[in-house]
């Protein structure tokens, strides 16, 4: 290897993208070739970047495997950051299987660290942890192990551990001190501002109040009676129970939660949970059936009890009901906490990580941009979906199915 393509990795490697191109920037052979990708990817131009990466893939020999295992390594990091969520995760594994077992350790474990990042980003936490036990983040150089205790505040923060996750940003912030690298401590700042946002609201006896992730774990351990908003699930101490799949037991629910230590009359139940102002008699027969199915369902928490204008929750183990919600409730509030991560999403990366239809995500992508709430750039199959943060408003922390925290 010349001493310019050299010293262009080494710029890389210390976050300096320009320092890299004007080594190389004149340069068509496949190492300069990747490492001109790699240097367009950090300045944010991810389209010219998979363009140089996959020319510099087919420029090596089919000998260089580990090069061309490298350029996909880099092509997919491109997918992540890009939000391509389609992007084929089979070519990244055996990417890192390659790099494996030609000794090429860090690149192999920068690898496995995109792996365990797309997989927690769709919300499949069981298979990130799977991956990242048992891996030893020691030999490597300060900014890979960064990266280990990025991945490892992220999944702490989604399994709501929030001592686990500020000790993993705390050490995530002395090693990106040591590396050096502005675009790693930007990513530690936002891990942090995170944590001190308002991750959901408590209501309880009419009032209502922003809480940050401690506050929720704190409450999820607490005596109370929770009607959880944010997952539809109902849990106390020593049980939960899930209505994911049953909203209309779950309107109740939360219903009978906000008015506690009151009832709720028989017609606002009604308007909860069928969202229906005329009332007949079948209206008043359904609303006994689903009051006798979500009493059965509750069983082990509460009680449902009749009152003389309505229905109360009496809680079996707990002090008190709460209800925890989303810190912003609307129709499609599920897609806009993505899209408050700030990076632009196609409608089919949005498809996957909520586990539904890209149609039904192209139809919320169009109400909310009918009102004003996301805007798209870009056309047909390259058509992004972006929108500023919200003020106080977690990205997917709190989200429900498929995103499940145990």
């Amino acid at each position: 290897m010349d001493s310019l393509i050299t010293a262009a990795a080494r710029a890389l490697a210390s976050g300096d993208p320009l320092g890299a191109l004007k080594r190389v920037a004149l340069r068509d052979d496949a190492p300069a070739l990747a490492l001109r990708g790699i240097a367009m990817a950090q300045l944010g131009d991810f389209a010219r970047a998979k363009e140089l990466l996959r020319r510099a893939a087919r420029a090596f020999s089919p000998r260089e495997s580990v090069a061309r295992a490298r350029c996909i390594v880099a092509e997919a990091e491109i997918a992540l950051a890009s939000r391509d969520l389609g992007w084929p995760a089979k070519a990244l594994n055996a990417a890192r299987v390659t790099l494996e077992e030609h000794g090429d350790r860090l690149n192999a474990a920068h690898a496995r660290y995109l792996e365990i990042r797309r997989l927690v980003l769709i919300g499949c936490l069981d298979e990130a942890e799977q991956m990242l036990a048992d891996f030893d983040p020691t030999p490597f150089p300060p900014a890979s192990r960064t990266v280990h205790e990025l991945v490892v505040a992220g999944i702490a923060m989604r399994r709501i551990r929030t001592k686990a996750a500020r000790a993993a940003l705390a050490r995530a912030e002395r090693l990106a001190r040591q590396a050096a690298i502005p675009a790693l401590t930007a990513e530690v700042e936002s891990a942090f501002r995170v944590l001190n946002t308002p991750a959901a609201r408590l209501l309880a006896r009419g009032n209502e109040r922003p809480l940050l992730l401690e506050e929720v774990e704190a409450l999820l351990a607490s005596k109370s009676l929770v009607v959880d908003a944010c997952r539809n699930v109902v849990r106390d101490p020593r049980a939960v129970v899930s209505l994911v799949t049953r909203p209309v037991l779950f309107s109740l629910a939360r219903a009978l939660g906000e008015a506690w230590p009151g009832d709720v009359a028989r017609d606002q139940l009604l308007a909860r949970a069928f969202g229906t102002r005329f009332v007949d008699e079948s209206h008043r027969m359904r609303l006994r059936v689903e009051i006798g199915r979500l009493r059965k369902m509750l069983l082990p928490l509460a009680d449902v009890s009749a009152t003389k204008r309505g229905f109360t929750l009496a809680p079996r183990r707990a002090r008190e009901v709460v209800v925890l919600a989303r810190p912003v409730e609307e129709e499609n509030g599920a897609v806009l906490a993505f899209l408050a991560d700030g990076e632009s999403w196609s409608s089919s990366a949005l498809a996957i990580a909520l586990g539904t239809s890209q149609r039904t995500v192209q139809r919320a992508l169009d109400s909310l941009a009918a009102a004003g709430k996301v805007q798209s750039f870009g056309q047909a199959r390259a058509r992004r979906w972006i929108t500023p943060p919200l003020p106080g408003f977690t990205t997917t922390l709190l989200l429900p199915a498929p995103l499940l925290i145990h």
